[in-house]
């Protein structure tokens, strides 16, 4: 990507920070056993790992609906809009171009493309977000600040990033690796999917360790 960085202002990778988690194993499992007895002993806490697994294979997931995962993603609209796709123990907020002028331009350019295609994505990008503070200055005075903002994001590419908050179930996570990360997935948002994957699995101590396993993620 040699010299694109001065064709746009910012350009970035996608990126994923976890924000926090709440959780782990055993609560997957003591919700899994209300139907019996909560009750925890050192020999019911030994069976934890062989009883996730059960629950993942035989699609009993209600369990892994009592645990959540934090995220902070800088994404592509494209990619973006994969993610929206997913609504059921998912909470989504995301940066709003209705109130604030979108100042930094952040935007995405493939890695995989050639250096003439990433030249041509980068050189369109620019146009449109010079075109789209342009548009902001010149209508706020005849439509007001609001009106202005809203509209003239019809300017910005489908490339450009926005800052999401993204937080799932373990159950909803694991039904979002499977749909998106996968070789049939586009490749930005699989990318994601797995940014997200390598995070948690990356927790110190792991507590959901065995709900891991259990899913063979």
């Amino acid at each position: 990507m040699k010299n694109l960085k001065s064709r746009v202002k910012s350009m970035n990778n996608n990126t994923v920070e976890l924000l926090g988690h709440y959780g782990d194993d055993e609560i997957h499992a003591c919700s899994a056993w209300t139907s019996t007895s909560r009750k925890i002993t050192n020999e019911k806490r030994d069976r934890i790992p062989k009883l996730l697994t059960f629950l993942a294979e035989a699609g009993h997931h209600t369990p892994f609906e009592k645990s959540s995962l934090h995220f902070l993603v800088d994404t592509d609209i494209a990619s973006h809009i994969h993610l929206l796709k997913h609504r059921v123990g998912v909470s989504v907020n995301a940066e709003s171009a209705r109130y604030k002028e979108l100042k930094e331009d952040k935007c995405f350019v493939p890695d995989d493309w050639t250096e003439h295609w990433q030249h041509k994505l980068a050189d369109y990008t620019q146009q449109g977000n010079d075109l789209y503070h342009e548009c902001v200055a010149d209508l706020e005075p005849i439509l007001g600040r609001a009106r202005a903002k809203e509209s003239a994001r019809f300017f910005k590419t489908y490339n450009s990033q926005i800052c999401a908050d993204v937080m799932f179930n373990w159950r909803s996570f694991y039904h979002f690796q499977k749909l998106r990360n996968k070789p049939d997935a586009q490749k930005e948002i699989r990318e994601i999917a797995q940014l997200m994957l390598d995070t948690v699995k990356g927790i110190e101590d792991n507590p959901f360790q065995h709900t891991i396993n259990a899913f063979g993620l």
